[in-house]
């Protein structure tokens, strides 16, 4: 039976939030704009609505490979992620090096060092309607994100224990 991952936002307190699976709510980063329901690129905000759990990121070099029944695939540096409203790869994964606009999987910091790819503006990908939203790793203060949810590396792993296909992430 599919889960549903909720996600709401604090009311004092736009970028921080609580999400919760069946009986488990830990704390979350939103982005740094809080919600919308009119996501662009580049505005900062974690759009709201339903997106289902597509697929893992990890690094292998920074932990014990993640327990979930998603389709689950190791990061390398040559991992990107196509952020250019002008290119016909836009909001998908790419291989670098890459000409356009792009971010990398394979970060210096450990945010990506557990990725969810959420259907956010996937299926079929609109142009400037946001890109490269997803569900990973929390600074360690909560700060904000570029408009992704975030939690703590111990949280991350509990809930991918729970999850399998057809799950997905409601961002009310």
């Amino acid at each position: 039976m599919a889960q549903s991952l909720i996600v709401r936002s604090l009311s004092w307190r736009k970028t921080r939030g609580t999400l919760t699976l069946g009986s488990i709510t830990v704390p979350c980063a939103l982005g740094r704009s809080g919600t919308t329901r009119f996501k662009r690129e580049g505005d900062g905000a974690t759009p709201a609505g339903r997106f289902e759990l597509l697929n893992v990121y990890y690094r292998p070099d920074r932990g014990h490979r993640p327990q979930t029944q998603l389709p689950l695939e190791p990061v390398t540096p040559d991992h990107g992620w196509c952020d250019d409203p002008g290119h016909v790869r836009y909001n998908r994964p790419v291989d670098l090096p890459f000409m356009a606009s792009h971010e990398k999987m394979w970060r210096g910091d450990r945010l990506y060092d557990i990725v969810v790819v959420l259907d956010c503006n996937m299926h079929p990908a609109v142009k400037g309607w946001g890109s490269a939203i997803f569900f990973h790793i929390a600074r360690e203060d909560y700060r904000p994100t570029e408009g992704c949810i975030a939690v703590a590396p111990e949280h991350m792993r509990l809930i991918l224990s729970r999850l399998g296909p057809g799950d997905d992430m409601v961002v009310l």
